[in-house]
């Protein structure tokens, strides 16, 4: 290992101020890109909401379509609170998405542990109703969100 070398992970290389940044691609001058599947994926939510809910409602009834409507409207907003959060942190300073992100990821699935821990706790008939719309909400629009990906990548390719 070079002499420096631990000195410059560590921040505390102060001889070598002059490496030049790497050149990346400049990004697009409207800041709306970051949350440009926001719209499209809240619809799909609040479209599963009301699948969730009526399934629901004809596998048990009013309780079943409660707590699977919950499930999955906890899913959505999550989701869209997400998004707008870490496209805050993106447009405030770059470097901030990655710990901001977690940081969101972390308090979110921490509230729905409590959440679940919670309904299971008070014996509420629409737990497990509720536990399956926040499972098949997630798995939904995560494949929402990787198709508006995948169909974004094809769009930028030349």
């Amino acid at each position: 290992m070079r002499p420096g070398v631990v000195r410059a992970i560590l921040g505390r290389d102060v001889d070598d101020d002059q490496r030049p940044l790497p050149e990346l691609p400049p990004l697009p001058e409207d800041p709306r890109w970051r949350i440009e599947h926001l719209p499209f994926v809240a619809a799909v939510g609040f479209a599963l909401v009301l699948c969730a809910a009526s399934i629901g409602f004809l596998a048990g009834g009013p309780t079943a379509a409660l707590g699977a409507g919950a499930g999955t409207a906890v899913v959505t907003v999550g989701v869209t609170l997400t998004t707008l959060v870490i496209a805050w942190a993106d447009v405030i300073r770059p470097a901030l998405v990655m710990p901001v992100g977690l940081a969101v990821y972390v308090i979110k699935y921490s509230l729905i542990i409590f959440l679940m821990i919670s309904v299971a706790a008070s014996g509420w008939a629409g737990g497990d109703p509720m536990a399956w719309g926040i499972a098949g909400g997630s798995i939904v629009l995560t494949g929402v969100q990787v198709w508006w990906l995948t169909r974004l990548a094809r769009r930028r390719t030349p």
